[in-house]
C-alpha cells in the first residue's frame, strides 16, 4: 500500500501535505461509511488505497494537461458512487468545479458529507438520473465503471458545453465499445494509464462530438 506522498512521487503529481491529509481523511470516511451505506465492494483499507485512490490519481496528469490546453472549469462525474473519481479530482484541482451525480441518494449524501467535512467548496453532489439532471453544461464529463461508451455518451451528450469532451476511465482498451459509437462521436485519444501498485490495464478514452 502506497501512502499519498509515495503515490504523488510515482505519478509526479506534486501532492502537498494538506492535499495528502485530505485524501487520507476521504479514504477514512469512505471506509467508515461503507459499512452502513455499501459505497464500494472493496472493504480492505490497503486495497482501497490501490484500487480506488491510486486508480483515480492516475488520471490527474491527463486532466491537468487538458485543463492547461482548454481552460476547462466544470466537470461532471457520472455514476460517482462514493465520489470516485470526483472527490479525488476536487481535492487535487481546487480551481475545478466538480459535480458528482448518482441515482442512489445515500451515495450523493455521502459526497455532500465529504465536501462539508473536508471543506471542499468546489465539490457538489446531485441525486438524480444523469439524463434528467438540469444544470448548466460542463467542460468535461467523466465516468469510472459507469456504463458502456455508447450508453455513457448517449445519456450525457446534452450536458456538454461547446468544445467539451468526455473522459471515460476504462480497464482494457475498449475497442469493441468504440466500434459501436455513433458516427458523430470522435474518439480522438485512447490513453494508457499506469496505476502504481495495480497489476491491471487501465486507460482513458477521450471523446468529443464532431463538428456539424
Amino acid at each position: 500500500m502506497l501512502p499519498p506522498e509515495k503515490l504523488s512521487e510515482a505519478l509526479e503529481l506534486g501532492i502537498g501535505e494538506a492535499q495528502g491529509e485530505l485524501l487520507m481523511r476521504f479514504m477514512a470516511l469512505l471506509q467508515r461509511w461503507n459499512g452502513t451505506y455499501n459505497l464500494t465492494s472493496v472493504r480492505d483499507p490497503a486495497q482501497m488505497m490501490t484500487q480506488h485512490l491510486a486508480d483515480c490519481l492516475a488520471v490527474v496528469p491527463a486532466l491537468r494537461r487538458h485543463r492547461a490546453e482548454t481552460g476547462a472549469k466544470r466537470l461532471l462525474d457520472v455514476g460517482s458512487g462514493g465520489g470516485l473519481p470526483g472527490v479525488v479530482l476536487a481535492v487535487l484541482e481546487n480551481t475545478l468545479s466538480v459535480t458528482c451525480v448518482d441515482t442512489v441518494g445515500k451515495k450523493a449524501a455521502f459526497v455532500r458529507q465529504v465536501a462539508a467535512e473536508l471543506g471542499l467548496r468546489n465539490l457538489h453532489a446531485e441525486h438524480a438520473r444523469v439524463e434528467q439532471l438540469k444544470l448548466p453544461p460542463f467542460d468535461l464529463v467523466t465516468s469510472r465503471a459507469f456504463a458502456s461508451l455508447v450508453d455513457f455518451t448517449a445519456l450525457t451528450r446534452k450536458h456538454l458545453a461547446p468544445g467539451a469532451v468526455w473522459m471515460a476511465m476504462k480497464g482494457k482498451r475498449p475497442d469493441d465499445e468504440v466500434a459501436l459509437l455513433p458516427a458523430d462521436i470522435d474518439v480522438f485519444h485512447v490513453e494508457p494509464l499506469r496505476v502504481p501498485g495495480l497489476d491491471a490495464e487501465r486507460c482513458l478514452v477521450w471523446m468529443r462530438l464532431k463538428a456539424s
